[in-house]
C-alpha cells in the first residue's frame, strides 16, 4: 500500500467520522463536498436533498464553486431520470449511461454544462430503505478527462454513510413536526389552567424548585399538577415531555 492510498484512507475515516458526527446537518453536507476535493479533483459539484416526492422533486441545494441552481432542470435529464426513482443508492459516470454524441446534443448540457464550462460529471444517488433522499454532481471542466473508476471506487465507500445520515435527519424532522404546542396540548388533553402554565414552565427548562417560587406553590402541590399532566398526555417522564411538546410555544 502506498503512501497516496494510506493518505486517502485517512481522509476517508475523517468524512465517515464527520458525516455522523457534525450537529450541524447544512455544516455537514458543505464540509463533505470539500472535504471531497482532498480525494479526487473536480470544478463544481451540487448536492440536492429529495422533497419527499418521487421522479426529480429536489431541494435544499449546496453548491461548491458554483453559485446558481440549476435543480428546476433536472426534469430535462431525462436520459438519467429514472435512475433517481430507482430508490438504490449508486454512483456512476454520465458517459456510462449516455454516449458523447447524445449528451452532447442534450438541451441540458447546452444550458447547463457549456454555459458553466463543464464536461464530464460524476453523479451519487443517495437512498435508503428504497426511498430516494438526495442527489451530488461532481463536475469537470472541459479538457479535463473523464471520472475514473478509482474515482467511484472512493465515493463508494461513502455513500451508505452519507445516506445514512440523510435518512436520519428525514426521520428527526419527521419526528420534529409531529411535536405538538402547548395551546394545542391544553385543548387537546383537556389541561386546566394552571395545569398549562406549569407546562409552559417546564418547557422553558425550570426547576421544580423556581416552578414553586414562580407559582407560589408547594413542592408537593406541583408534583401533583405533574403528574396530572403525565397522565392526561399519558407519558411517564419529563423526556417523553418534551419529545411530544414544542419548546417555546
Amino acid at each position: 500500500m502506498n503512501a497516496l492510498e494510506n493518505n486517502h484512507i485517512l481522509i476517508l475515516n475523517n468524512i465517515i467520522y464527520k458525516v455522523h458526527t457534525d450537529l450541524n446537518f447544512l455544516t455537514m453536507r458543505k464540509e463533505f463536498l470539500e472535504a471531497v476535493k482532498s480525494l479526487m479533483d473536480f470544478d463544481s459539484a451540487e448536492f440536492h436533498l429529495s422533497k419527499g416526492k418521487r421522479g426529480l422533486a429536489l431541494a435544499s441545494r449546496v453548491g461548491y464553486n458554483c453559485d446558481l441552481d440549476f435543480s428546476q432542470k433536472y426534469e430535462m435529464l431525462d436520459y438519467s431520470g429514472g435512475i433517481l426513482d430507482t430508490g438504490r443508492c449508486m454512483v456512476y459516470r454520465e458517459s456510462d449511461i449516455v454516449s458523447e454524441e447524445k449528451r452532447v446534443e442534450t438541451q441540458y448540457y447546452k444550458k447547463v454544462y457549456a454555459a458553466n464550462g463543464w464536461h464530464h460529471a460524476l453523479q451519487l444517488i443517495l437512498a435508503y430503505n428504497g426511498q430516494f433522499l438526495g442527489v451530488i454532481t461532481f463536475y469537470r471542466n472541459v479538457g479535463k478527462p473523464d471520472f475514473q473508476y478509482k474515482d467511484i471506487f472512493l465515493i463508494e465507500i461513502l455513500k451508505e454513510h452519507l445516506a445514512y445520515r440523510l435518512h436520519m435527519e428525514k426521520e428527526k424532522q419527521k419526528h420534529v413536526s409531529n411535536k405538538i404546542s402547548i395551546a394545542a396540548a391544553a385543548e387537546q388533553y383537556d389541561l386546566t389552567k394552571r395545569e398549562t402554565a406549569i407546562l409552559t414552565l417546564i418547557m422553558k427548562g425550570m426547576s421544580n424548585e423556581a416552578i414553586c417560587a414562580e407559582s407560589v406553590i408547594t413542592n408537593n402541590t406541583l408534583k401533583k399538577h405533574i403528574l396530572n399532566i403525565y397522565r392526561k398526555l399519558d407519558i411517564n417522564n419529563r423526556v417523553q415531555l418534551f419529545k411530544m411538546i414544542k419548546e417555546n410555544a
